[in-house]
């Protein structure tokens, strides 16, 4: 098998969970994820399978959230699975003071990531060490947001803000919600997430695990890579050119617009990913990914 699945995350399911399931109902070995989502979110998965795995790092970064921020209450892992550090009653909260806030988190903006997260520090992972009891200085990382739509408004003790995010990669939605709640003076912590859109997939397209263990053609359901990295220029190979793309040549480019192409050969098939790269006789398409037929 040779394809991506837009996957729909379950809630209480870690990406890892999702992977071995593919990886069953498959019966494929070769099956990766393109970006984490925590247990306690549900949404776009994208999976890789087969030789498509090679090709995760080049999914389109943007991703979109549906994100409830509960203020008033602050917890170690920055949403509602983790302890509670303050509970205080945020009542007087109200959506302008929200709104007047927002305009900071959008554009580039520096966040630290939440303790209890995937990064490493040291060669190991921070949610590893924070379950062994040892809190590290967490290094702080550039981000990009993109956008920030208000859905939703409920006042009371603790007020809860439903909130659209377009992001990068590598965006913590738990650190958002953290610290748009240190910005108010109340605490703030994720209550609850959803990803819309990830690696160019889109949730309403997306599929289930019982709709893929049920479908009597599981590969029907696998998008193309051509459709799924679209965002790629693409440099279509002649036969002879497909030839000395599977023995690891450099082509001669001639119009160097772009740093990376989609290779694809005299069928439409996706051959892999070529840089592009100057040499003194000119521009040439180097080999980064060479998938092989």
């Amino acid at each position: 098998m040779f394809g991506f699945l837009n996957l729909n995350k379950p809630l209480h399911w870690t990406s890892h969970d999702c992977v071995a399931k593919v990886r069953r109902l498959l019966r494929e070995k070769r099956v990766g994820h393109g970006g984490t989502l925590d247990p306690l979110a549900s949404g776009v998965l994208p999976i890789a399978v087969g030789r498509a795995t090679r090709l995760l790092n080049y999914l389109p970064t943007r991703k979109v959230y549906r994100a409830k921020i509960r203020f008033g209450l602050q917890t170690s892992t920055d949403d509602l699975a983790g302890t509670i550090l303050q509970d205080t009653n945020a009542s007087g909260l109200s959506l302008q003071a929200v709104e007047a806030q927002l305009p900071s988190f959008l554009g580039q903006i520096t966040q630290i990531p939440p303790q209890y997260s995937a990064i490493q520090v040291n060669g190991q992972r921070l949610y590893d060490l924070a379950r062994a009891g040892k809190m590290v200085e967490v290094p702080s990382r550039q981000v990009e947001v993109f956008a920030l739509d208000v859905l939703d408004w409920q006042g009371g003790q603790a007020p809860e803000l439903t909130l659209q995010v377009a992001c990068g990669e590598g965006t913590y939605i738990r650190a958002i919600a953290r610290d748009l709640g240190q910005a108010l003076g109340v605490g703030g912590t994720l209550a609850g997430l959803e990803r819309l859109e990830s690696g160019g997939m889109r949730l309403d397209q997306g599929i289930t695990l019982e709709q893929l263990a049920d479908s009597e053609n599981p590969e029907n359901l696998l998008q193309s890579a051509v459709t799924v990295l679209a965002h790629l220029p693409q440099h279509h190979l002649g036969e002879q050119e497909t030839r000395f793309w599977f023995q690891g040549k450099s082509l001669p480019l001639s119009s160097p617009i772009e740093p990376t192409y989609l290779m694809l050969d005299d069928q439409g098939n996706c051959v892999g990913i070529g840089h592009r790269r100057e040499t003194e006789s000119g521009w040439f398409l180097q080999p980064k990914v060479v998938l092989a037929p």
